[in-house]
């Protein structure tokens, strides 16, 4: 028996997506600040250039971020913790038949996996509602591998 629940962040944008609309809004800003240069007001294209780059830092940590996932898996009496964010991966393993399950009880808490003293919260790249539909999903699969065995 394997059960899979995949928590990612809902991005809007592909990054091709990303990268023609800052390509875009880049010959825009110099658009306009090269007319103003050429009429005389250079500092127009000084903040223009600063503006790119601004935009192109934030599109970095908005690119650097979007891939963050977690990934729980439930197979043969293990819990399997994955947590990717900033292309980091840190993987807990949890005993099944010894997990207690914390349900969130108040606005933007996260769903609390407890095993014998190894703690993790989990669901943070997903809304409220859908935190606590994977929370009852969770206790209810893990009940049935505490029945199986």
């Amino acid at each position: 028996m394997e059960r899979e629940w995949l928590l990612k962040k809902n991005c809007s944008m592909s990054p091709r997506q990303v990268g023609v609309a800052y390509g875009l809004l880049c010959l825009f800003l110099l658009v306009i600040g090269l007319g103003f240069a050429l009429h005389g007001a250079w500092f127009v294209l000084v903040f223009a250039l600063l503006d790119i780059g601004v935009l192109a830092a934030a599109l970095l940590c908005y690119a650097r971020h979007a891939g963050d996932r977690e990934r729980i898996a439930l197979s043969d009496g293990c819990l399997l913790v994955e947590r990717v964010e900033a292309g980091q991966v840190r993987s807990i393993r949890l005993e099944a038949c010894w997990t207690r399950i914390g349900m969130p009880d108040r606005q933007r808490s996260l769903i609390a996996l407890e095993s014998r003293g190894v703690r993790v919260e989990i669901g943070g790249f997903i809304g409220e509602e859908l935190r606590e539909q994977v929370a009852q999903e969770l206790r209810r699969e893990l009940r049935k591998t505490a029945f199986l065995r």
